[in-house]
């Protein structure tokens, strides 16, 4: 049986409130949902990160528009049976109504999440006034929650130069207040860190894990709290890497040892055959 967006919304909240942690792996398209989806993980999120290589460009393009990362997400969500939650980048607009907006049609698309952050997209002054990210928080978590849709509030602080763990605490504390349903500070790197916001919140806590020299475990990021792992664009960094290895020595040594570690063809049919929803 075709499972609805609302049975899908029910499954991806009741994963935030059992005991323990789960991942969350981010797909990059149709054919990545379905293989990920074939072996057990229980919810996709997209990445814009991904979506954009996949279209040629960087993941700050001004070609990866509100509907192109739409359009991704309905492939993804169309393509298993699984709930999708959705990068939403900034909302796609830098007023509480656009935030409010993008997670109205984030729904319609059949999603049943999705993650608002507090980056401006402006490398000079790149993340939002305090009280400016909260107002776009809480128009976000209204649509949000009138739609039957789980919202995730990022503090980028992190990922823009700003290691302030202290800012992103009182950030994600108010995203709670706001009435956001999961928060998310992308880049904490350290153990200590990940506990201290887990400690200081009481809503359920996304880790980013899979950043270039993080050494850090699910079970590490479970014991101190976390309730979420993603892994951002680094599983579609991975499928690039393997394809730059593989060209460059064809090019430069014109052997193909690489075939060795290729998924075979008869695995890929397997996973790729797995039913749609």
């Amino acid at each position: 049986m075709t499972a609805t967006r609302e049975q899908k919304f029910n499954v991806f909240r009741a994963l935030h409130q059992r005991p323990g942690v789960f991942v969350i792996p981010n797909p990059w398209d149709a054919g990545s949902a379905k293989i990920l989806a074939a072996l057990g993980f229980e919810a996709l999120a997209t990445t814009s990160a991904g979506c954009a290589f996949s279209r040629g460009y960087l993941d700050s393009a001004p070609e990866i528009t509100r509907d192109v990362i739409l359009q991704n997400a309905k492939e993804i969500v169309e393509a298993t049976p699984l709930p999708v939650s959705a990068d939403l980048q900034n909302g796609f607009g830098h007023d509480p109504k656009s935030c409010a907006e993008t997670i109205r049609l984030a729904a319609n698309a059949g999603l049943a999440g999705g993650s608002i952050e507090d980056s401006t997209g402006d490398s000079k002054n790149p993340i939002y006034d305090f009280q400016h990210a909260i107002e776009r928080v809480a128009a976000a978590a209204e649509a949000a929650h009138a739609s039957h849709f789980l919202l995730t509030a990022r503090a980028e602080n992190f990922l823009h130069g700003r290691p302030d763990l202290d800012d992103t605490i009182r950030r994600l504390q108010s995203f709670a207040e706001a009435g956001a349903d999961v928060l998310y500070a992308p880049g904490l790197s350290s153990v200590e860190a990940i506990r201290t916001v887990c400690a200081s919140v009481s809503k359920p806590v996304n880790v980013l894990l899979g950043l270039p020299g993080s050494a850090l475990s699910v079970e590490e990021v479970a014991a101190v709290g976390a309730k979420r792992i993603s892994v951002g664009g680094s599983f579609a960094r991975a499928a690039l890497g393997a394809l730059v290895r593989a060209a460059r020595e064809v090019k430069q040594k014109g052997t193909f040892s690489y075939t060795a570690d290729a998924l075979p063809s008869a695995e890929t049919k397997r996973y790729l055959a797995s039913p749609a929803p």
